[in-house]
């Protein structure tokens, strides 16, 4: 299904050894993973790993991330496992992203299933929230100004704005899948659903979706969307973390599962 997939693997062992580190988890995190792609979209593969024991007993801070730019189809990225948990405990949402991607490459240990079972202790809607509604307004921004605009980009002002759409709704961590978000939150029939529908078997289908004129429909959702989040956001309440004991346990007994 996935056509680099042995590809993907292959890199991911290479890294294993290449860095004497062990990897538990490693999916897919961009627009395959959002179910958009263009037949020419590249794979972004990030992972979390695990480093032997000796590395964290030191009083230096360390490089805690890996990054293999691979080839112009292939970008290859991972945090380490303290970093990860540290990110965690903020309700980061890329992390919460990886950890739900529908597209897993490599999966070992318990530590991700682990990690998904605390994870709504540590969901922040504000944080979350924030995060979306800045992603969209600096896209929004950048790609969708004037008359004539970068027409992909609208899909990177829609996702994010839609998952702030979902939190205010179901009080979670949005589905990383674009569609899913449309049929929960935009009406079934409505001109902007259309708009949205055109656009997305366009991108699929490949065709080049460079400058056009603005989609206005969208634009006006966008515009009123970006507005009425902005207050919405100053009214949630802050999450406090209550789960870093847990987090500790979590990380001693991965050291201990991974390494023996």
């Amino acid at each position: 299904m996935y056509e680099l997939h042995p590809e993907i693997l292959q890199e991911l062992h290479k890294i294993e050894q290449e860095e004497q580190v062990r990897i538990f988890y490693a999916c897919e995190s961009g627009s395959r993973a959002w179910g958009f792609p263009s037949k020419d979209s590249d794979y972004d593969v990030r992972f979390i790993y695990v480093r032997q024991v000796d590395w964290y007993l030191s009083i230096f801070d360390k490089r805690d991330v890996i990054e293999r730019p691979v080839s112009e189809l292939l970008d290859i990225n991972g945090w380490d496992l303290r970093k990860a948990l540290n990110l965690f405990r903020k309700s980061n949402p890329p992390l919460l992203e990886w950890l739900q991607s529908p597209i897993p490459y490599y999966t070992k240990y318990s530590v991700a299933e682990q990690i998904r079972r605390i994870s709504p202790l540590t969901f922040s809607p504000k944080s979350c929230m924030y995060h979306y509604l800045n992603m969209a307004k600096g896209n929004y921004r950048d790609y969708l100004q004037g008359e004539q605009v970068k027409i992909k980009k609208y899909f990177y002002v829609l996702r994010p704005i839609l998952a702030c759409g979902w939190i205010e709704t179901y009080n979670t961590m949005p589905p990383i899948e674009f569609d899913r978000l449309v049929e929960a939150l935009i009406p079934k029939g409505s001109e902007l659903h259309a708009e949205i529908e055109k656009l997305l078997i366009r991108k699929k289908s490949g065709e080049e979706l460079d400058y056009e004129p603005r989609l206005h429909p969208i634009n006006d959702y966008l515009e009123n969307r970006i507005a009425y989040f902005e207050q919405t956001a100053l009214a949630l309440r802050q999450s406090v973390s209550i789960v870093d004991e847990q987090l500790d346990q979590l990380f001693r007994k991965a050291l201990k599962e991974v390494w023996g």
